[in-house]
């Protein structure tokens, strides 16, 4: 037990500290030394994750297909933070490109955490989802993740490298989810991975985690998810009142893969206000009419 008398701070010594008596979130270098790949961190959640992380001290990769976008949000975080942000335009679709990604990586500098950001949904009527269709989801969302998170453990455990994957997931993982169920297959699936993986890699020094966020809008996920036409009132359905905001799954995310969260092992945050307690999310897609259904599926084949 550490001598409370000798000036031992607990609260400094995991990672978080006081300023005139009022506890901040985290200390400033919480992240150096962490060298990170966000997958998808080009916009959204994947870049509001990135630019609190290259705050927090860590160094940032991120990765995605659009590398114009990326390139954009990496110039934007140097020259906010300051940090050192690359870019790695990859599809994670496919396992070749995510090897040869890892290995570019590698190359400088083993990563330390990965962030298994990127995914893909849309409502629809599952009855009317084409094969297609379903891997379109599947792809980024399952078999991406895990090709990223096989990929850097690999090089991980040849290593004798400490690491930490991070996973992005729904509540869906708990209620299922009507009308987004490739989504929510592929989200249980990871969810399963985390466990999984967290027994047999624990041992090894590679921690996996996951954050299930309720409703946090951005511009990607508003228009598939709640198209023109779809109830507007879901935010006065949660219990809080209102959406999350992007800073507050940065700061859980930040926390779970610091060194300060390194006895959190497999398990999955829920970060939604509550609202998983009420509803699934979806119970206002069940009175939709053909009508509607039919505008909705229009609208996706045009965009």
């Amino acid at each position: 037990m550490p001598d409370l008398k000798a000036g031992y701070n607990p609260i400094q010594a995991h990672g978080f500290m006081v300023v005139e008596g009022i506890q901040t979130m985290f200390e400033k270098g919480l992240l150096t030394q962490k060298r990170i790949l966000v997958t998808g961190g080009g916009s959204g959640l994947g870049a509001a994750m990135g630019r609190r992380f290259v705050e927090l001290g860590a160094e940032l990769v991120i990765c995605g297909r659009r590398l114009e976008l990326l390139e954009q949000t990496a110039a934007q975080m140097r020259s906010e933070f300051g940090g050192k942000v690359s870019v790695a335009g990859c599809d994670i679709r496919d396992g070749a490109a995510v090897d040869a990604m890892m290995d570019a990586i590698w190359r400088d500098a083993p990563l330390d955490v990965l962030v298994n950001n990127a995914a893909a949904t849309f409502i629809a009527q599952t009855e009317h989802l084409s094969f297609r269709a379903a891997d379109a989801i599947l792809a980024p969302t399952l078999h991406g993740t895990m090709y990223c998170t096989l990929a850097a453990g690999k090089r991980w455990i040849e290593g004798k490298h400490k690491g930490v994957v991070l996973s992005i997931l729904s509540t869906s993982t708990i209620t299922g989810r009507a009308f987004t169920v490739p989504s929510a297959m592929a989200k249980s699936a990871v969810l399963a991975m985390t466990k999984s993986l967290a027994v047999e890699w624990g041992p090894k020094g590679i921690r996996t985690v996951a954050i299930a966020p309720g409703a946090f809008p951005t511009a990607g996920a508003s228009g598939q998810l709640r198209p023109e036409g779809r109830d507007q009132g879901w935010t006065s359905k949660n219990p809080l009142g209102r959406v999350g905001e992007h800073s507050e799954l940065a700061n859980l995310a930040s926390f779970l893969i610091s060194d300060s969260a390194g006895y959190i092992n497999g398990e999955m945050v829920v970060q939604d206000g509550g609202a998983h307690l009420r509803s699934s999310g979806a119970e206002d897609l069940l009175h939709w009419t053909d009508a509607q259904w039919e505008n909705q599926r229009n609208a996706r084949s045009k965009s």
